[in-house]
């Protein structure tokens, strides 16, 4: 009945619109209290929660994406972008995806992806004549990557939650990233077909060269935070401080667009939204800790397979499972509670917990181009003055490819975990 009770004030607080995190902690203190514990359990297990050496990366990721956004670097990656694929059918959608792929291996947030470039890309294809609609759902769908190709913020924190290596977890995000951007690149070359989207440019190896070299000290980065943990140079704590380092060196000294001002502004937001984050992981440790306490993973995995043993059907069920609560959850909150519950199942049933979480990221990206809670959405409405209601719409229909890779990545691991085999195993 405490478990009902503790469910039914966590979904009633959410459609009221109380934040996440104090949702949250909210239904676990009355939870708490009704059997009888002290309060003072909350505290201690928000605590631990983020005691983590691991989370330290979250601000450091946070502000490297901060500041390649504020110091002119996105517009070089574009430029570069534009360059490399622009002359495609429909050029600038295939620009959109491929500026997303390298700003992926900066930001690791799909949100800082579309605040980021977003503002940039929109522009631009409006100015080019696209259809509003296209222009808005291919850089929605575009900013999932970001949290897929290392570094990615909700890899971090599956690590921490699931126990399971980051440095693996980075390495298995590379190629299903890649089938996500290739994916879209199918759908906007159809688009581009069916809708005579125009080439940006000609191909041009001048144009390239040139793009490339303004472009080439921020495409290190992801080269140096990969390279530097699968060589065991340095942990992803360490990563995300040297890609904060780099992308200071670049915006004070290197392109001297990085002003005292704005580093200070851009440290308060980080802080901001680091602190909004760390409140979400606090807040759901302590509602993780009472579902484990009252073994509702076992309940959960007991009533699984007792419907079927068939780990194909078990892992539809949970992908399904993760991919409705998805789009009710935050990301965070989504990874501490689920996590868990459904990885001993996963386990169990012989799924690599480093496999099951680019399943359950994916998953979950999806969930931030769907409403109620998607968050890119929201983002992007601003970013292009567009209504909320159309942007769902114009969304949509490239979810198809998305849906497409992540069925591919559930039942094909070795497209996951080819990498990290071959890296560490």
């Amino acid at each position: 009945m405490s478990i009902f009770l503790l469910f039914l004030i966590l979904f009633i607080l959410l459609i009221i619109g109380v934040p996440v995190a104090v949702a949250l902690g909210v239904s676990s203190l009355v939870f708490i209290l009704i059997e009888g514990m002290p309060s003072v359990v909350v505290l201690h297990n928000m605590v631990n929660g983020v005691n983590s050496f691991p989370l330290i990366a979250i601000p450091f990721f946070i502000l490297a994406g901060h500041l390649m956004n504020t110091g002119g670097i996105t517009n070089r990656i574009f430029a570069f972008a534009r360059a490399l694929v622009g002359w495609l059918p429909g050029g600038l959608g295939h620009v959109n995806v491929g500026a997303s792929v390298v700003f992926a291996g900066m930001s690791g947030a799909a949100v800082a992806d579309a605040g980021g470039l977003g503002n940039v890309e929109i522009k631009a294809m409006k100015d080019a004549g696209y259809d509003s609609d296209f222009s808005v759902g291919i850089t929605a769908a575009s900013s999932t990557i970001g949290p897929i190709i290392p570094p990615s913020l909700p890899l971090v924190i599956y690590g921490v939650v699931a126990d399971t290596s980051i440095g693996q977890l980075f390495a298995a995000g590379l190629i299903p990233g890649l089938l996500m951007a290739f994916s879209l690149m199918v759908m906007v070359s159809w688009y581009a077909k069916i809708r005579n989207y125009p080439k940006d440019e000609r191909f041009s190896l001048p144009n390239l060269w040139f793009a490339f070299k303004r472009a080439f000290l921020p495409l290190l980065t992801p080269i140096i935070i990969v390279v530097g943990i699968s060589t065991g140079v340095f942990t992803p704590t360490e990563a995300a401080v040297a890609a904060v380092a780099y992308a200071l060196c670049l915006g004070a000294f290197v392109y001297r667009s990085l002003s005292i001002a704005s580093v200070i502004r851009v440290s308060q937001e980080t802080i901001e939204t680091t602190a909004s984050i760390l409140l979400i992981v606090a807040s759901s440790t302590i509602f993780a800790w009472i579902l484990t306490a009252n073994q509702i993973a076992d309940l959960f995995a007991h009533s699984l397979l007792g419907f079927t043993d068939n780990a194909v059907l078990i892992l539809l069920i949970m992908t399904l499972l993760v991919l409705i609560l998805g789009c009710f959850m935050e990301t965070i909150a989504a990874i501490t509670i689920l996590v868990p519950v459904l990885l001993p199942v996963a386990v169990q049933i012989g799924i690599d917990p480093v496999h099951f979480g680019i399943i359950m990221i994916l998953n979950l990206m999806l969930g931030l181009l769907t409403p109620p809670v998607g968050m890119v959405l929201y983002v992007l409405a601003k970013v292009s003055n567009t209504p909320f209601e159309r942007c769902v719409i114009a969304t949509a229909p490239f979810l198809i490819p998305l849906v497409v890779v992540l069925l591919l990545l559930t039942f094909i691991p070795a497209i996951t975990m080819w990498l990290p085999n071959l890296i560490y195993r």
